[in-house]
């Protein structure tokens, strides 16, 4: 089990939960800000909700705070914008900085590092309304999945079974981001796996009756199913365990996260997507991986709190 530092809750400061936002996520965000808000002051330490959606220099500057607890999901949040008001401001903060901020969120440079690290990841290609589909599923096959390379939590997403469904997911995926990628259909089983200072968590299988793992069963639906221990022998949860630390180190990511993958029916392990700010709710894989590991809810809070302290970043 990861253990905390021997921290007395004062040494922390005044901490702003950065929180809300202007992104298509703001609501989860709050749900998961709330709820680390909350674990922070049952532990006596000094925090504070701010919604970055108003002004959050000032905001920052004005309560003079000593660090920043980041729970944004998505633009504004995971795309280097904050970390970079924040380094501005010389205000500590949790999980990655700008750089691993930035290519872990734009979902086809992390795919090219990843593969330039000869890492594990479904084949892509960048498409636009122009994109001939019958050449694309040619290339890739079908069904396959249309992305926003910028967005998170299955938004804008879609699967495209033919090609005549392509022009439409397209649209749809460009009305959240102006770059789009499609990417190869995995038929096989969903992973994920959470890291908190440079140690993996227990891996987790994700079932759903869904088409897929979209919006409604990650944050809606009770219907999904969340497996840890995950069924993996020991063997293949070590493999997928270390293919996501390879997979967050190669993108610079820092103090926690999570890394999505699909295993095929050969058992081969594909990469899908890294997150620098896992959601924190009470459907959030991060807090069930934790868990697993022994660590309660508000242990993970903590935990994440110190990667904000000087030599943990």
């Amino acid at each position: 089990m990861i253990s905390r530092t021997v921290l007395a809750a004062k040494e922390f400061g005044k901490v702003a939960v950065l929180m809300g936002g202007q992104s298509a996520e703001r609501e989860i965000s709050l749900t998961s800000g709330t709820a680390v808000l909350e674990a922070l002051l049952s532990q006596d330490i000094d925090a504070y909700r701010v919604d970055t959606a108003n002004d959050v220099s000032s905001q920052l500057q004005n309560g003079r705070f000593d660090r920043a607890f980041i729970v944004l999901h998505g633009r504004g949040g995971e795309d280097g914008e904050i970390q970079g008001v924040l380094s501005s401001l010389a205000i500590p903060y949790t999980g990655s900085d700008m750089t691993g901020a930035v290519l872990s969120m734009n979902k086809m440079i992390s795919k090219q590092i990843w593969l330039q690290q000869s890492l594990p990841t479904a084949q892509f290609e960048q498409v636009t309304v122009d994109t001939d589909a019958e050449i694309l599923a040619s290339r890739l096959g079908l069904p396959l999945f249309i992305k926003p390379v910028n967005e998170g939590s299955s938004i804008g997403m879609s699967k495209v079974n033919s090609a005549s469904e392509l022009s439409q997911a397209i649209a749809l995926a460009t009305e959240y981001d102006a770059e789009v990628i499609a990417e190869q259909w995995i038929d096989g089983e969903e992973y994920t796996v959470a890291i908190l200072k440079d140690t993996a968590l227990p891996t987790i299988q994700l079932k759903t009756p869904n088409e897929f793992y979209d919006f409604e069963a990650k944050y809606q639906s009770e219907t999904t199913e969340y497996l840890c221990p995950c069924g993996l022998s020991e063997k293949d949860e070590l493999h997928c365990q270390q293919i996501a630390l390879d997979a967050f180190n190669a993108l610079r990511m820092n103090g926690w996260g999570r890394v999505d993958f699909m295993r095929d029916k050969l058992g081969q392990f594909y990469l899908l997507e890294a997150n620098s700010i896992p959601g924190m709710t009470d459907h959030s894989l991060v807090p069930m991986a934790a868990k697993e590991a022994g660590l309660s809810f508000t242990d993970l809070v903590w935990q994440i709190l110190e990667t904000s302290m000087e030599g943990t970043r």
